[in-house]
């Protein structure tokens, strides 16, 4: 029977609590200046750290070792509603708001490096996470290693933030044309669905760890229901950030131009542009 590792709950509260304390300063150092966030925006961040404690420090942090539903909650949870969730609250600005210097380094030296070769590593470091660990034998690896475990969980949250960040594009960073992020999320629901697919109607079982846990056929509506909510997922949240990108590119024409926090950092002056934050 697999056995139920996951990290410590208090170490995991511990670690979210600390990196809501940063961001909370760095808000308080932005204070009432026009560089601070919309709150929306805060909230949004908080919410997603508060997600990522759900997947790691909760009770749901044990489920996957029985129950493939309940690793595939864990894995929406870490990556596909934490990091939009996170990239959403402006983290870098927010965190490093009150530290001018830093910030001018950091945009002079990122803020004009968002590029198509970025993007698709981006979407590469994303697809191709999903896929190496839903390999049966990289899978049932990281159910019986509690190191290899931890690993898969970090490359989630991880590979999930660098997956939203072309479509969030938080500062620092100049945005790609709307139609590539369409054209993006479009391609990256491709491996989701091809493996949901999988789950939901094939009559083999794929992760045989699961059998010394429950019957065959309880393990095969298991696996079932776990693609159904991958592919319900998945298909939702890409279809909002699809739509709220198309608005965007029928209402402003796609510009990627747009004022941004590096550029006023650097003392550059912006183009002429609508300021509007794509948001996923």
């Amino acid at each position: 029977m697999p056995h139920p590792h996951h990290p410590s709950a208090i170490g995991v509260g511990l670690a979210v609590a600390a990196v809501a304390a940063v961001y909370v300063l760095g808000l308080r150092r932005l204070g009432a200046s026009s560089d601070g966030p919309p709150p929306w925006r805060s909230a949004a961040f908080l919410l997603g750290v508060a997600t990522i404690w759900a997947a790691l420090g909760s009770p749901l942090a044990s489920c996957d070792a029985g129950s493939l539903t309940g690793h595939m909650v864990q894995h929406l949870l870490l990556m596909t509603i934490a990091p939009p969730l996170m990239l959403l609250g402006e983290p870098v600005r927010v965190m490093v708001g009150g530290m001018p210097r830093l910030r001018q380094g950091i945009g002079r030296r990122f803020v004009w490096r968002t590029s198509l070769r970025a993007a698709v590593a981006c979407w590469l470091a994303g697809s191709g996470t999903l896929v190496l660990w839903h390999v049966p034998a990289a899978f049932a690896m990281a159910l019986r290693s509690p190191a290899w475990h931890a690993i898969e969980e970090v490359s989630f949250l991880l590979s999930g933030l660098l997956f939203w960040w072309p479509v969030v594009e938080p500062w620092p960073g100049r945005p790609l044309p709307s139609w590539s992020i369409v054209l993006y999320l479009f391609l990256a629901t491709l491996p989701c669905d091809i493996l949901s697919a999988f789950l939901v109607f094939s009559d083999r079982i794929a992760y045989s760890v699961y059998l010394s846990v429950d019957s065959p056929a309880a393990v095969l509506a298991d696996q079932q229901r776990a693609g159904a909510l991958m592919w319900t997922c998945v298909t939702l949240v890409y279809l909002v950030a699809g739509a709220l990108v198309s608005a965007r590119l029928l209402t402003f024409g796609g510009s990627p131009d747009r004022p941004t926090e590096g550029l006023r950092a650097t003392g550059a002056a912006p183009r002429p542009a609508v300021r509007s934050a794509r948001v996923a």
